[in-house]
Formats: C-alpha cells, sequence, structure tokens
C-alpha cells in the first residue's frame, strides 16, 4: 500500500491541478493521497472527483505558523472544513499573504525588477499566493534563470533584501484549533534545515504535550540521519512517523517518492476519529 500525505496543487504553490495531482499520483501507484494546500481546503472537490476507483482522499492542509521568528509548517487532516476559528484564522493568514507579496513586488520594483502583482497573480491562481509565485514571475521576468535563484539574500529568501513578513499561526495555536475542528496535526519537515534553522527536539516535545499526533519523519530534505532521530524521537513522544513527497509538479518531482506505512496512518486515522 502507498501513502503520501503532503502534496500540493495550483491551489496554494503546486504547479498541477487538484485533478492532475490525483492522476499522477495514480500513475505513482498510490493508494491513499492527501492534498495539503497552503492554507486553504479549495482543491477538496476537484480532487475527489477525479479520483479513480480504488484510491483514497485524506482531506488535508498545511497551515502556515512561525515560532521563534522561522517558519514552520504544520500538517493537519481531517477536520472540520467549515470550522468557524479555524476558518478565521486561515482568512487572516490568507490575506497576510496577499500583503506580502504586494509589498515584496514593490521592494523588488525599487531594486529594478520590472514585474507587477498582476503577473504574480498569474501563477497564483488559488487563493495562497506565496513566494514561489513571486520567483515564476521574476523568471518570466528574465531576471532569475530558475525560481530556486529567487531565494537568496539577494532577493526574497528571509531577510533578503526584498523579503516582507507576514502573519503566521503559532505552531500551539494551530494544534489547537485543528484539534478543536476534530482533526489532527503533523509537524512538516522539522529538519529541512530551509534557511539554515533547525527546529530543537525541545520544541517537538512541547508540542506533542500540546496535542501533536505526528511528525513528518521521511521527507526528501531530510538525510538518513535526520530521519533516524526524528524517527527515534516520534517512539520516544508516541508520535505517528509520516513520510510523503511534498509534491509540487516540479521537473523530476513524482509523489510518493517518500510514503507513510500502512500502520502509522492507520494510527494517524484511529487519533482523528477520537478527536470528534
Amino acid at each position: 500500500m502507498r501513502i503520501d500525505l503532503h502534496c500540493h496543487s495550483t491551489v496554494s504553490d503546486g504547479l498541477r491541478t487538484p485533478a492532475e495531482v490525483v492522476r499522477l499520483a495514480a500513475d505513482a501507484g498510490v493508494d491513499v493521497l492527501a492534498l495539503t494546500d497552503h492554507d486553504t481546503t479549495a482543491g477538496w472537490d476537484a480532487a475527489r472527483a477525479a479520483l479513480p476507483e480504488g484510491m483514497e482522499l485524506v482531506p488535508g492542509m498545511e497551515l502556515s505558523c512561525r515560532y521563534d521568528g522561522h517558519s514552520l509548517h504544520m500538517l493537519a487532516y481531517w477536520f472540520d472544513p467549515a470550522d468557524a476559528d479555524l476558518n478565521a484564522e486561515l482568512a487572516r493568514v490568507r490575506d497576510a499573504r496577499v500583503g506580502r507579496a504586494r509589498a515584496m513586488v514593490d521592494r523588488l520594483r525599487e531594486l529594478g525588477v520590472e514585474i507587477t502583482y498582476e503577473q504574480v497573480g498569474r501563477y497564483a491562481r488559488g487563493e495562497a499566493v506565496g513566494r514561489p509565485h513571486i520567483a515564476r514571475a521574476m523568471v518570466e521576468a528574465g531576471v532569475i534563470a530558475e525560481e530556486k535563484d529567487a531565494f537568496t539574500a539577494e532577493w526574497i529568501a528571509a531577510g533578503g533584501r526584498a523579503h516582507a513578513r507576514r502573519y503566521a499561526l503559532d505552531p500551539f495555536r494551530a494544534v489547537e484549533l485543528v484539534r478543536a475542528a476534530g482533526g489532527v496535526t503533523v509537524l512538516a519537515h522539522p529538519r529541512a534545515a530551509r534557511g539554515g534553522h533547525v527546529f530543537p527536539d525541545g520544541l517537538i516535545e512541547a508540542l506533542a504535550a500540546a496535542g501533536l499526533t505526528g511528525v513528518e519523519v521521511d521527507h526528501y530534505l531530510h538525510d538518513a540521519a535526520a530521519r533516524a532521530r526524528l524517527r527515534a524521537l516520534a517512539g520516544r513522544l508516541g508520535l505517528v512517523p509520516t513520510g510523503s513527497s511534498d509534491f509540487h509538479g516540479r521537473d523530476g518531482e513524482i509523489p510518493a517518492r517518500d510514503t507513510t506505512a500502512p500502520e502509522a496512518f492507520e494510527r494517524l486515522r484511529a487519533a482523528a476519529r477520537e478527536s470528534r
């Protein structure tokens, strides 16, 4: 059984529509797929409509959080998408995304980069506009060769010349909100070392005490040592160890390059049922 619990579509910063993500996952032999777009559930219906017989869709989302000044992502599954408190926070996060994107475009223009917010909007076809959409507009304008070139101190990396901060959830508040909405949370890629920062074991321990259900262990940005340490930590804390592709549809990416073990998935599902 192949289980991929972390995939993105054009509803946020992915390059494939929800239906295309489902098709590509099916082609890769995925049996259980979670669509986890950033701060939105807008792709769920299209993904469900595209499901082939025998494939299960896990309704999910990746919440934008911040801890100690650093970006942190929290995966959420099986929550009530109509929950009022959760939706209020999601609206605040999405509004902040728009404001930040506009601010970064303005800063880039001051630096001589001739792009517009309208160009960025053509790439951000969903509700969750983000830095990857700005990077694509920069490629289109010929300022950089590849999207990854935008994520440097010269441009829009954290602390970069054109970077702007935005509102993001406290991770403990995110765990609380998702639990109250009947769902479960999994800390996404905590050893990815993006921007050189790695979240300490102590934070994971504190989140586990606050109700975190799992931690993403098998992720392409985690090396073997990081995976081994996270797996041991998850075992000690009683957290569910998950694995996933973090699929965005870029060249060379495929769904299920990392997967969740069936027994771990059943633990995660059981925890969701208990929280309702």
